[in-house]
């Protein structure tokens, strides 16, 4: 049997001022680190033991993964970051405040920046300083592959050939590898690998800090998905997500 293990990243600073963060690099909250922690803890009880790990180029995810691999004594495994698994890039909404966004424009359009398939927020200015192209991490990429915008559409159009071409084919060969990314580059996944129509999509949230476990078989046919965790607990978790946008 081969495991993929998905994390979202433990709350970030911006998670917990319910602001929009895409690209933007901020760190893990307090509250992120715990659940980073009680991930590991959960992964080590599970019997969990990782051959390779992927993250993003963003902190939040990177941290989250040190903390988890560092818990279950496995920081030795090789890893490898990829822009491709960065958030979904929120535009000119990056550093906004959900609930008072959703206040000015309703919310209705706000739940469309954030969930629907091919409607993106408003992108940068190209002379913005959140701009990509001024952060050097992402020096190497053509100006073609630096979003100053992007739909749920154009994560997956990043996120599923480097599937296809980096992770799966180091999945059938190592049994069990993990994933600590972001909501959206992971709804991307999630959508190709269960093949979600663009409607369940929109309605899946994937909690911070609460590991994702998928099992194909040796033909990579998925035998199964779950959260690892209380299903009580997970519900509330995903129903608080699903509830940021929402004025007060």
């Amino acid at each position: 049997m081969k495991k993929l293990l998905l994390i979202r990243h433990g709350e970030s600073a911006w998670n917990k001022e319910n602001r929009f963060t895409g690209w933007t690099d901020v760190p893990l909250s307090e509250q992120g680190v715990a659940e980073a922690k009680k991930a590991g803890k959960v992964l080590k009880d599970e019997g969990f033991h990782f051959k390779v790990a992927y993250t993003s180029y963003l902190k939040r995810a990177i941290k989250t993964l040190w903390i988890v691999l560092e818990d279950m004594d496995q920081m030795w495994i090789p890893e490898i970051k990829s822009w491709r698994l960065n958030e979904k890039h929120y535009g000119n909404l990056q550093g906004l405040n959900k609930a008072e966004t959703a206040e000015k424009y309703g919310a209705e359009q706000v739940l469309l920046w954030r969930r629907s398939f091919d409607v993106p927020p408003k992108p940068l200015e190209a002379d913005d300083e959140r701009n990509p192209k001024f952060d050097p991490r992402y020096a190497g990429l053509t100006p073609a592959e630096i979003p100053l915008t992007e739909s749920l559409k154009e994560v997956i159009e990043r996120m599923v050939p480097y599937w296809e071409k980096e992770i799966m084919p180091t999945l059938k060969k190592e049994e069990e590898i993990i994933v600590a990314a972001h909501g959206n580059s992971l709804r991307a996944l999630v959508m190709h690998l269960k093949n979600m129509s663009k409607e369940a999509i929109l309605k899946f949230n994937i909690p911070t800090g609460i590991p994702y476990l998928f099992e194909f078989d040796d033909d990579m046919n998925l035998v199964s998905d779950r959260f690892l965790g209380d299903p009580e607990e997970v519900k509330k978790l995903m129903e608080k997500v699903a509830n940021q946008a929402k004025a007060k």
